[in-house]
């Protein structure tokens, strides 16, 4: 049986809709993210250190993020990948440890958010993606641009879009000068024992 015809959404609808399934995402797949990459640690993962319940309750999750998928219009044949995505991380979540690391690097929700990115480009020609990497800020940007020809400003919503990748780095930054200083005092400690 050929899939339903859904009425055509406007770009804005399509726009707040995936950006509502990268907030989840997120929130799922990559809470604490290392900075200008989409690799990080969610919710996903620390459901699944709970034995069972956890990894039900992250494949019910998971299901929501496909619900929100064909809300935009995705056919299921573009998501039966994430389909059995997401039972392949139920079922090795149900493996004590080793369950849990595979949820850090296995994210069904991201992955439906990829399908959907790919389709809105396709049947959109939505090409930005600003509005998924940064969904929380990019939501609270379009708010303020709506009232401040400041914050239209292209430099300026890049920067706001990017506070987390440059906070992460910063602290990246610390962290190094801290381990050469502390390697440093320790070069020299170790040297005047020799002494």
């Amino acid at each position: 049986m050929p899939e339903q015809q859904q009425k055509k959404l406007s770009q804005q609808e399509v726009v707040r809709l995936e950006r509502d399934l990268a907030k989840f995402a997120n929130m799922m797949d990559s809470v604490v993210r290392i900075p200008f990459t989409k690799q990080g640690v969610g919710a996903d993962a620390a459901l699944s250190t709970i034995p069972v319940a956890g990894d039900v309750a992250g494949f019910a999750l998971t299901c929501y993020a496909i619900y929100k998928a064909k809300q935009i219009g995705v056919p299921q044949s573009k998501l039966n990948s994430v389909m059995k995505l997401a039972l392949m991380d139920a079922v090795i979540g149900f493996i004590p440890v080793i369950g849990t690391i595979f949820d850090i690097f296995i994210r069904p929700s991201r992955r439906a958010l990829t399908v959907v990115h790919e389709h809105i480009r396709e049947e959109y020609q939505i090409q930005s993606d600003a509005h998924v990497l940064h969904p929380f800020l990019h939501e609270s940007l379009e708010r303020k641009q709506q009232t401040s020809a400041f914050w239209r400003n292209p430099l300026v919503a890049w920067i706001w879009l990017h506070i987390p990748d440059l906070l992460g780095a910063i602290v990246l930054v610390l962290i190094l000068i801290a381990m050469w200083f502390g390697l440093s005092w320790l070069w020299y400690w170790f040297q005047g024992l020799n002494v």
